[in-house]
């Protein structure tokens, strides 16, 4: 088997709840759940965090921050706010970029470190050329690379039924929801890993896109068994980023899609983006009903 390797990344740091209001108890057992893992299994990782979510936290945010401030862990930029930049023209997502860097830019300073990937929420990195090209050049004069992401699992959405059985402390309902988040995760980390060989005719290394939730705090390590088995081995963001695949062009979109569907728009590979397996629609249901 060819060497696979794969980068794990998290967004919305510290947590991201289904309500507006965050709990800092449920953020806490979140972040040291994740956080244990990871560095249990040795297993390198970057956070993205979103600075109004540290505020919503008040003192506890910086605090779970440091954790990803040291080791095998590593601090991403996320935007201040989880914006659309859809909807922003290059000054305000500039803005977005600035203020997002309020708690990390002096945390990682301060420990000798940088705050090399930005990472779009949504994955929108501009919806039309020129937009793409100024927030392209706007990373770099402020010393950023764009962050990918070439595996998605909607993990938000059996998120949301995950949430809504914890509240109506439906234990029965949190394990199937876990079975059925873990079962399409493995269908996914192969249909992404097929579709960047049929883009590449090679291994491409992975980077497996996460949230900071209650859902991924509880399936973490088998979410960590599901790339071992495998045959991953688990490398930094900017060692993934470091294979040429990365350098390819990748053109505006008002979507987001992970990086294969963009390579291959951009090298002219025919792909048919309707054998993507959705997730079951029983989760979707569940997660939009009222609790």
């Amino acid at each position: 088997m060819a060497d696979r390797i794969v980068a794990i990344t998290f967004d919305d740091l510290p947590y991201v709840s289904a309500g507006s209001n965050p709990s800092t108890k449920a953020a806490i057992d979140a972040q040291r759940r994740i956080v244990q893992a990871l560095q249990r299994a040795h297993v390198p990782a970057t956070g993205f965090v979103n600075e109004d979510k540290v505020e919503a936290l008040g003192p506890a945010g910086p605090l779970l921050l440091a954790k990803w401030n040291k080791g095998l862990l590593a601090l991403g930029n996320h935007g201040y706010s989880h914006f659309d930049s859809n909807d922003f023209d290059a000054g305000s997502v500039e803005w977005e970029v600035l203020k997002g860097e309020a708690t990390i830019r002096p945390m990682a300073s301060s420990a000798g470190r940088t705050i090399p990937f930005f990472r779009f929420p949504y994955n929108h990195i501009g919806d039309t050329e020129p937009k793409r090209a100024a927030i392209e050049k706007l990373l770099a004069d402020h010393g950023y690379r764009l962050a990918a992401s070439t595996i998605d699992t909607s993990d938000y959405l059996f998120n949301n039924a995950y949430e809504r059985a914890f509240a109506k402390r439906d234990r029965a309902m949190m394990r199937r929801v876990e079975r059925a988040y873990l079962d399409h995760s493995r269908i996914q980390i192969d249909y992404y890993a097929e579709l960047c060989r049929r883009v590449f005719r090679r291994e491409v290394p992975a980077i497996m896109l996460l949230h900071a939730n209650r859902l991924n705090a509880a399936t973490i390590q088998p979410l960590l068994g599901l790339f071992r088995s495998g045959g991953y081995r688990f490398v930094s963001l900017s060692d993934a980023q470091s294979d040429p695949a990365y350098s390819t062009p990748v053109a505006a979109s008002k979507f987001g899609p992970m990086w294969a569907y963009r390579w291959a728009r951009a090298r002219k590979v025919k792909v048919d983006g309707r054998l993507e397996q959705e997730p079951p629609v029983w989760v979707g249901t569940y997660a939009g009903e009222t609790p």
